[in-house]
């Protein structure tokens, strides 16, 4: 339970939450996403109250201006690796078929080398983790929430991932990620401890 708290996120900056297990990180994520409601208190967005607004606007919102990273990578084994990075443009009213060309660019500059007809099944824990990334990068969303994103992978891989979600905030979006790992935080402008 997050009781008295109160933080901003500006644009063009990238977060780390970090505590112990138990202390709320993945739940607040949930909440400035606007996947969960607070029972009381506002999330606001570019100036904003958008905690109490309905759930088509709040899924309105997400399609528009998020991009999420979920620990566990959470690609749909049905389909394709190109489908699993272009499903965001469903949400955003976009044309799949218009969006690939960007998607491929997205993987390939993540280097996912695998073949975009390929199931999430069939490739490396990494290489999920990064297939995730691209999915919450397309469509340049303004506000990217990573919940342990490197939290499974390798060194190298850590890299890329912490390098693209830093490459994000330079450009002006505003990055907030849940870590336990002491490097990661470090390569964010601030840390608040829960």
């Amino acid at each position: 339970m997050l009781e008295g708290w109160s933080a901003q996120f500006a644009a063009g900056s990238m977060t780390a939450l970090t505590g112990p297990s138990g202390r709320g990180k993945s739940t607040l994520l949930y909440l400035l996403g606007l996947m969960l409601r607070p029972s009381k208190g506002e999330i606001l967005v570019d100036g904003h109250v958008v905690s109490g607004e309905r759930d088509a606007v709040r899924a309105h919102l997400r399609a528009r201006q998020f991009g999420f990273v979920f620990q566990d990578a959470a690609l749909d084994s049905s389909r394709t690796v190109l489908d699993n990075v272009t499903e965001t443009a469903l949400y955003r009213g976009e044309n799949r078929h218009d969006v690939e060309p960007d998607a491929l660019r997205l993987l390939e500059r993540f280097g996912v080398d695998v073949p975009a007809d390929r199931k999430p099944g069939q490739v490396s824990g990494g290489q999920a983790q990064r297939i995730a990334l691209c999915r919450a990068l397309l469509g340049t969303p303004a506000i990217l929430l990573a919940d342990e994103p490197t939290g499974n992978l390798d060194p190298s891989t850590t890299l890329v991932v912490v390098d693209a979600m830093r490459a994000h905030a330079a450009d002006g979006g505003t990055v907030v990620i849940v870590t336990h790992s002491p490097e990661v935080a470090g390569a964010c402008d601030e840390e608040i401890f829960l």
